[in-house]
């Protein structure tokens, strides 16, 4: 071994160290790319909670709101039928 180094020269050894210091970094690069991914979901799922919580009460207040116009709905036809009928005793008065 120790003449198989001897027999390599500089260049030979310093393409060595290039390349394992290529190999290293690969390897750091794929975990690095793998947490990324990891926590990219882990941000979608939480978007997704989050925007589901919103739609459950934008939906829950276009049921009261539906409810409130129903509401106010039925009140302007009585006061309608009341003005009426005021108007028709007038009238006939």
């Amino acid at each position: 071994m120790a003449q198989e180094q001897d027999r390599e020269g500089p260049i030979d050894r310093a393409v060595k160290r290039l390349d394992l210091a290529v190999t290293l970094l690969g390897q750091r690069i794929s975990r690095g790319a793998a947490r990324a991914e990891a926590d990219s979901g882990s941000l979608v799922d939480a978007d997704r909670a989050r925007l589901a919580a919103e739609l459950d009460a934008a939906r829950s207040r276009e049921a009261a709101l539906e409810a409130a116009g129903a509401e106010a709905s039925a009140a302007l036809a009585n006061a309608i039928t009341e003005l009426r009928a005021a108007i028709d005793r007038q009238a006939e008065a």
